[in-house]
């Protein structure tokens, strides 16, 4: 039945010879381009194959061949239609350009090779990281959510080894096998669990993230690339317009700064599982690994710290602190962060202590496409499926195609 609709196509578009518009018609560059003949080329659709019989011009003065009907079908310089590139966005969105390049072909009938899907993934990713640059939709008062959660956090992304070259990093011998890529997520969570605390509400998280700096200067009055793409997905979600701001990290000191330079005024929390993980990790250096002591002694300072009870903790930690350089640190980790463990008046307020979103977004956003085994990225192509990815996972690549057709026109 595709065969057949195939050809029915191909037939109606080869005999429709409207695409002539004359011996001559305007070129792009300025000049004139010029009629040749009519030529062949071969499309993959999603009935199939079609050979395609269109008009050709070509341009003498800037070297470049037109076909108008490729223009009016949204496949110019490519042999895609813009139906099987969709499909292409989706799997590369979601899986390998091998699985994808299956899935393609088990699901939809369509044969394409696994470099021709990441070519093609690629090229659609970076132009979803384009658009997401320069178009902000800014949400509607009806919109934006009463409380509002801002998180920001970093992963580790498996890099080509020329793209690591001269990059310190946390191998033994210095250098680094990774790039860091920088992840906001924004939401609401109005709902609560049994327990009375606060659950993020679904389909409420968007995602933005991309290999690139956070880094400001301090005379600098132009924002890092990180902190503009942190401004237009809070200008997206109306996060400047919520009654209540909350901004959520694991401590680290570049959260705070951008926050600070960003969203002056709004409550600022710290991940209380990550606080966990460090106290945990001190039990583990002081006491060693299985240890009942250990877990014991980290399960009181687990309670002490859900109770507001940092003064407690520093006092446990102050016995370590020459001793054990975990404990040091983390004891420098509390006393900086002191005002951002409020935990028991944050509860109280009914706000989230927990990024478990932003962890989330990390593993599923990040981790479970480009951290798989085997897989080592250039920055071009980790970020064109970041943004791929984002913008699936965000709930924004239906209004990405719209846009889209307003440039393309496309078919089956």
């Amino acid at each position: 039945m595709l065969a057949i609709a195939a050809r029915a196509i191909e037939q109606r578009l080869n005999a429709d010879t409207s695409d002539y518009g004359g011996q001559e018609r305007p070129c792009p560059c300025g000049a004139t381009a010029r009629y040749v003949d009519r030529r062949k080329k071969r499309f993959i659709t999603t009935v199939g194959e079609l050979l395609l019989v269109r008009a050709y011009y070509h341009c003498a003065a800037c070297g470049r061949g037109v076909c108008p009907r490729d223009q009016a079908l949204g496949m110019e310089e490519q042999s895609l239609s813009p139906a099987v590139l969709r499909m292409i966005g989706t799997v590369g969105a979601l899986v390998s350009f091998e699985q994808g390049s299956e899935l393609l072909r088990e699901l939809a009938g369509v044969s394409v090779d696994a470099k021709r899907v990441e070519r093609h993934a690629e090229a659609l990713g970076a132009e979803m990281a384009a658009d997401e640059a320069h178009h902000v939709q800014v949400a509607t008062d009806g919109e934006v959510a009463d409380t509002l959660y801002l998180g920001m956090d970093g992963t580790g992304v498996p890099m080509r080894t020329n793209e690591l070259v001269g990059r310190a990093g946390k191998q033994p011998d210095g250098t680094a096998k990774t790039r860091e890529v920088k992840l906001c997520a924004i939401w609401s969570a109005a709902g609560r669990d049994a327990s009375g605390m606060a659950v993020r509400d679904p389909g409420s998280v968007s995602y933005n993230a991309a290999i690139e700096s956070v880094a400001t200067s301090d005379t600098g009055s132009r924002l890092s690339p990180f902190a503009k793409r942190v401004g237009r997905e809070a200008l997206r979600r109306g996060f400047e317009r919520a009654r209540r701001r909350v901004v959520l990290g694991d401590g680290a000191p570049w959260i705070w700064k951008l926050s600070e330079e960003m969203f002056l005024g709004a409550i600022q929390i710290v991940d209380r599982f990550h606080v966990k993980q460090h106290l945990s990790e001190v039990a583990k250096a002081i006491y060693g690994t299985p240890s009942e002591l250990g877990q014991q002694w980290a399960r009181e300072r687990h309670a002490e710290l859900d109770a507001g009870h940092i003064d407690a903790i520093q006092q446990a930690l102050t016995a370590h602190v020459k001793q054990v350089p975990e404990a040091r640190r983390c004891h420098d980790y509390l006393e900086t962060n002191r005002q951002r463990m409020r935990y028991p008046e944050f509860h109280a307020q009914g706000l989230c202590t927990s990024s478990g979103v932003l962890e989330a977004g990390c593993r599923v956003a990040i981790g479970q496409r480009l951290k798989q085994s085997g897989m080592h990225w250039s920055e071009h192509g980790a970020n064109a499926i970041i943004a791929l990815r984002c913008t699936k996972l965000s709930g924004r690549f239906e209004d990405f195609w719209e846009r889209r057709a307003e440039r393309h026109h496309g078919v089956a």
